[in-house]
């Protein structure tokens, strides 16, 4: 990650050594807010790649993008139900369980206030780098927009039922569908958690700036 910090305020007499070191590592104001929120989702990066998160927790009281050019995946299924937050307060979503995903790119970025203003937190991979994968992939978002191609799909299938995705169940009699093979192009969605087991984020950059641009 690489932010810009001004070394004319609060330095004084910084040595030139000093100096040089700033050169080398630049930050941003802004930056020193969010360092325990970077330290944070880089834990939790490394947990996810174990397979060690687990898919039901309280989910922060903000939304966040979630953005790909394409996805694809050897299964899908999805059923609504609610997450919530830790003050109590529900959230509605779809939740979509994606069995072996590969993604040709990631981009999430959500919107933190802090003492400094509203930055913008973002987490991208893939590209350039090769693409991203993860087993299991479950996204609770509150949209999705793309073009999409199906397998095989049952829509309205007991939510109960379904054995697309290892281990996306909803309840007895609750709606739900399930697909074959998938490929949606210009992934869009606004989502409240995203968990995964095994995943691969090839050429990972986190970036926190006040000026900072979401995905879409």
């Amino acid at each position: 990650m690489s932010t810009d910090r001004d070394t004319d305020e609060g330095t004084g007499g910084a040595t030139d050594a000093a100096r040089g070191r700033e050169g080398r590592v630049r930050w941003r104001k802004s930056a020193a807010v969010a360092v325990p929120a970077v330290l944070a989702v880089g834990a939790m990066a490394v947990v996810v790649a174990q397979g060690a998160l687990a898919a039901s927790f309280a989910v922060s009281g903000t939304s966040f993008q979630v953005s790909s050019s394409k996805l694809s995946s050897k299964g899908l299924a999805s059923y609504v139900q609610t997450d919530r937050s830790v003050d109590g307060k529900g959230h509605p979503v779809a939740l979509l369980g994606i069995g072996e995903a590969t993604l040709n790119d990631i981009c999430q970025a959500a919107e933190v206030d802090t003492p400094l203003g509203t930055v913008v937190f973002k987490l991208t991979a893939g590209g350039p780098a090769g693409q991203v994968t993860a087993s299991n992939l479950v996204i609770d978002g509150e949209d999705l927009d793309g073009d999409a191609t199906f397998g095989t799909a049952q829509i309205g299938r007991d939510a109960s039922t379904l054995d697309r995705v290892d281990g996306v169940r909803g309840e007895p009699g609750k709606f739900g569908l399930q697909a074959g093979d998938i490929e949606v192009v210009g992934v869009k969605s606004h989502a409240w958690s995203a968990t995964g087991g095994n995943f691969r984020l090839k050429g990972m950059r986190v970036s926190v700036g006040l000026d900072g641009k979401k995905c879409f």
